[in-house]
């Protein structure tokens, strides 16, 4: 893994931050500027089991760390360009829907000026853009792709188990910070599934006992 990690260490960091870079400009263009009515997402029965609860937001933002894992364990150049395509086009895929379709979570019954981060984050993120959570899209598309990377490299179970409750963490807090709802999630999961589903596939990462050598640095 160690090895696996210093190959194309630029190519690795820099494109992980200009892809969030480029990201973030279509994302908050279309938050702040909807080209249609936005529609108000529902508040169901699932939404109203699950408390606020304002200690998940490092969970929420630990994402940023979370999707910069899998492509650090990636080896070949081919993968890079590949995993790098599959996770491009599936952001593209809800920027669209975002376009097409501007939604927003229905407002919460909580005085925000009791909870200054998490204030920040809904004057930051308008709790627009809602479905699909891209947040819960790129969470378990990151975590489907980390769990065959770490079986490549033969990692204990704790690991295995360790990034699963990682992912569902990051899922849930989109919950329990009122960030999104449960029909967000859903369709979030739904597009993160199936994006995973393609990369693995086509052969974008390969599973366990097949692990691309690692040249010597």
């Amino acid at each position: 893994m160690a090895a696996a990690a210093t190959r194309h260490v630029m190519m690795k960091s820099l494109g992980t931050m200009l892809f969030i870079g480029v990201f973030f400009v279509a994302y908050f263009y279309l938050l702040k500027h909807p080209a249609y009515p936005t529609t108000t997402m529902p508040f169901t029965w699932v939404d109203r089991m699950i408390p606020f609860q304002p200690l998940t937001l490092p969970l929420y933002f630990s994402l940023w760390l979370y999707v910069s894992l899998p492509p650090v364990l990636l080896v070949t150049r081919r993968e890079l360009y590949g995993y790098g395509l599959v996770m491009a086009a599936t952001c593209l895929t809800g920027l669209v829907f975002f376009y097409f379709w501007p939604t927003v979570v229905p407002v919460a019954n909580i005085d925000w000026a009791h909870y200054p981060n998490v204030n920040f984050l809904k004057d930051l993120d308008a709790s627009g853009n809602a479905c699909p959570s891209l947040h819960v899209t790129t969470a378990i598309f990151s975590g489907i792709c980390l769990h065959y990377l770490l079986r490549r490299f033969g990692s204990p179970n704790w690991l295995l188990i360790f990034n699963s409750l990682w992912c569902v963490g990051i899922v849930y807090s989109t919950l329990a910070t009122r960030q999104h709802v449960a029909v967000d999630v859903v369709a979030g999961l739904v597009l993160g599934s199936l994006a995973a589903g393609l990369s693995l596939r086509l052969g974008m990462i390969s599973g366990a006992g097949n692990c691309p050598s690692v040249p010597p640095s």
